[in-house]
């Protein structure tokens, strides 16, 4: 527990100011508050009880006074203590986030995307609550627990017992409580990244759950999950109201016994202080009851607090321990000389664990400037083969040189600006086309963007929006077709300029015409660009200078379209059931 408290306390950061001053403010609230029971017993004893007016006067002056600095003083604290757990909510989600920014594919691939949505949502507001609870009631309470028990066996050491009696017997049952809800609460908060992922699956694939007729199957599945964490929480809920009806009985236990062994040490005294005990300290001895078990009311809210937030701090310094597992080394080079690739002897796979390689073996050349096609089933590792490229993964063996020079000697930023990659999956963002397309290069004029646009075919369809290149593209850009999404992307990875670009299976959704005519302005405008074009069509990489036949992870064959049709019986049957079969059913 200390090293997360010691990892999330660096997050305060600039609020250390805040996180100061709101303990401070409390401190003095709470001083107010204890001397006010002592200001009413001198106004009863020596005021209310001899009839002197003028002495209640003044003390009721200084009572009010004492309440209006004790006010301020509590707004004071509360105001810091709401910037400061703000602030510090603030930095630890900038943290997470950049964290995150900073991770490989790998790193990525150990959290669900619900997980980390949870984290940076619930967890977060969890360890916020539980920061300006820590700074306000966990200097307010044990301060006024303290103060409070001195000062009442300054008053009469005997009554001022029964406060010792009475904290045992609530220790023993929050610790109880608490020991009980803690594991439940661990539980709760991975449901939630379940909850999270029905969610985001269902409205990300809405589209399939309506084309199917599976919305019932979808409320029910989320019914489920929802109807987990109501369970769980609503039997965390229930154990935790044992703290209040514990609180009161001990709280109306302490008054009663101080007024009974009170009342009748005043009869005994006569209402001699000097004797006994006197009618004011009596009624300040009740305050002080109130105040001691209000204090240990709060004591245990800050109990169940950090035992609610612990989990939630686990999960959040797991986000933020997490370390890159590919990083530059200390001397990194900065230039790509040529988009030249060397495969030398490579191995890989994604996991320590994983009994196969997905890549074995592989022995590559490729020339800058040249067009290499990749083809193969599914599951070959032809995806696996270029993101090594980009170093998006480390190999575990052997050597991927980019420019003549080992990927993992580059700076990782310098390296990745000059390998485009349009993967394939593609993702645009919420805004305008121009928007989307900056993200190759946030620099470029609107010419650039047209002229990017017009190489991958995009410009025609853009044109005939009403906005243009001003339209607006929703998340996920769900308001243009696939074949359109694939174009802008391939529009917006050539606006960086690059020595290297991938494309993977990313026109799959265009059709052949357009396929051709990309290829086409390929040629054309970026000759010095080496491009990789991994596709399930034949078509699309014909008239490649290499194709690279996959197998299984491994290089089945390396040639042109004539030489593979002789060599290969993988591409001529992949050929065959592309080309031949259509000519024969055109015949037909």
């Amino acid at each position: 527990m200390g090293k997360i408290i010691k990892r999330l306390g660096c997050c305060v950061r600039e609020y250390k100011k805040a996180s100061i001053l709101a303990p401070v403010y409390v401190t003095l609230e709470v001083i107010m508050e204890v001397v006010i029971p002592l200001l009413m017993a001198s106004m009863i004893d020596n005021g209310i009880e001899k009839g002197d007016m003028k002495y209640i006067i003044v003390m009721g002056i200084v009572l009010f006074l004492s309440s209006v600095a004790s006010l301020i003083f509590g707004v004071m604290a509360g105001n810091k203590a709401a910037d400061a757990s703000a602030g510090f909510a603030k930095n630890i989600r900038k943290d997470m986030y950049y964290n995150v920014q900073n991770y490989s594919f790998s790193n990525i691939d150990k959290f669900s995307t619900a997980s980390i949505v949870t984290r940076l949502t619930t967890d977060v507001t969890n360890i916020q609550n539980a920061y300006q609870m820590m700074i306000r009631m966990a200097v307010r309470a044990p301060i006024m627990l303290v103060v409070s028990l001195v000062v009442s066996f300054g008053i009469h050491a005997g009554l001022a017992c029964i406060f010792a009696g009475a904290i045992p017997v609530l220790a023993i049952g929050l610790y109880i409580i608490s020991t009980r809800v803690h594991p439940v609460f661990k539980r709760v908060f991975k449901t939630y990244d379940k909850l999270n992922n029905v969610v985001q699956e269902n409205l990300h694939g809405i589209r399939v759950v309506k084309s199917f007729v599976r919305e019932d199957y979808e409320i029910n599945k989320f019914e489920n999950i929802s109807n987990q964490i109501y369970k769980d929480f609503s039997w965390a809920e229930k154990t935790l109201a044992f703290n209040m009806p514990l609180m009161q009985f001990c709280m109306y236990s302490c008054t009663l016994l101080i007024s009974w062994f009170g009342a009748k040490a005043i009869v005994a005294s006569g209402g001699n202080a000097s004797l006994g005990l006197s009618t004011g300290e009596l009624v300040s001895l009740i305050q002080y009851a109130t105040m001691i078990l209000m204090a240990l009311m709060m004591c245990s809210m800050i109990f169940v607090m950090v035992v609610m937030s612990r989990a939630s701090a686990e999960r959040i310094v797991e986000i933020l321990d997490e370390e890159s597992d590919i990083k530059d080394v200390e001397a990194p080079v900065y230039e790509v000389p040529d988009g030249s690739v060397v495969f030398e002897n490579v191995s890989f796979q994604y996991s320590g664990k994983a009994d196969k390689l997905c890549l074995e073996n592989i022995n590559l050349d490729i020339k800058s400037g040249e067009t290499v096609g990749i083809i193969g089933g599914t599951g070959s590792s032809k995806s696996t083969l270029v993101n090594l490229i980009p170093r998006l993964y480390d190999v575990k063996s052997g050597s991927v040189k980019v420019g003549g020079i080992d990927v993992r000697n580059y700076d990782i930023e310098a390296l990745r600006q000059q390998v485009a990659v349009v993967l394939q999956k593609n993702e645009l963002f919420s805004g305008t086309i121009l928007d989307n397309l900056r993200w190759g290069n946030e620099n470029a004029t609107d010419e650039e963007c047209i002229e990017a646009a017009k190489l991958a075919q995009a410009d025609d369809f853009v044109q005939k929006f009403h906005d243009k290149y001003n339209t607006y593209i929703e998340q996920g850009g769900t308001n243009v077709s696939g074949g359109q999404k694939q174009r802008l992307c391939i529009a917006r990875a050539l606006l960086k300029k690059p020595k290297i670009l991938i494309l993977d299976d990313s026109t799959s959704a265009v059709d052949t015409k357009t396929d051709a005519l990309i290829r086409m302005a390929f040629r054309e405008k970026i000759p010095n660009t080496t491009k990789f074009i991994i596709a399930q069509r034949v078509s699309s990489v014909e008239d490649a200078d290499k194709i690279i036949v996959m197998d299984d992870g491994r290089i089945s064959a390396v040639g042109n379209h004539k030489e593979l049709l002789e060599t290969s019986s993988i591409y001529r049957e992949v050929y065959e059931s592309q080309v031949k079969g259509g000519d024969d059913n055109e015949k037909q």
